[in-house]
């Protein structure tokens, strides 16, 4: 029997993550050595491709993990992390995470492409040259207007709970009830 159709014949032909029933495809969770069907989930293509693009993330369509995080396939497991892990800064899946148990080896293989990319990674500096990581509080040393969203982020307004996107020259973090994308350069770490 093919990949594929053990994760048809296990997912009962759904999408491991958010159930829906277009569009499926196996996804190979990395780092893969050897692919099975162990190793692998089938996915819609709206999961797969916000998983491949972190850039693409819709949060509410997402909360489908609230259910498929208790899925008892280490593979389903794993990818539910993943996500939880890389949206924590939103709140609720952060509450999620501390709420999901993962034996130890399957934890292991969760935050191995975690390590993988902060590696890569540069560090995200503010304007003075301090290491800024997800969940510090910075201020803002100019005003700045916010484009689209109709206002002025004034001097000394306090971003708490940052998230690092995948360029260290940005953040992101709410201001007056908006979540925008800051330019490190005008960020001092509180």
């Amino acid at each position: 029997m093919t990949i594929e159709m053990t994760l048809l014949q296990r997912s009962d032909s759904k999408c491991e993550l958010c159930s829906s029933n277009t569009e499926l495809s196996v996804y190979e969770i990395p780092p893969v050595t050897d692919v099975t069907a162990e190793t692998c989930i089938l996915t819609c293509n709206t999961c797969k491709e916000q998983i491949e693009n972190p850039d693409k993330v819709d949060f509410n369509h997402w909360r489908c993990l609230n259910d498929s995080m208790w899925n008892p396939e280490p593979a389903v497991q794993v990818m539910a992390w993943r996500m939880l892990d890389r949206m924590k800064a939103e709140g609720w899946p952060q509450d999620l995470l501390d709420m999901l148990y993962l034996e130890e080896d399957v934890q292991q293989w969760a935050k191995a492409d975690q390590q993988d990319d902060v590696e890569e990674t540069e560090p995200t500096l503010d304007s003075n040259g301090a290491t800024l990581q997800s969940g510090d509080t910075v201020t803002l040393i100019k005003d700045l207007v916010v484009k689209g969203a109709n206002f002025t982020a004034k001097r000394g307004t306090a971003v708490r709970n940052i998230s690092l996107t995948s360029n260290p020259e940005q953040i992101e973090g709410r201001v007056n009830g908006t979540r925008i994308v800051l330019l490190t350069c005008f960020l001092k770490k509180q």
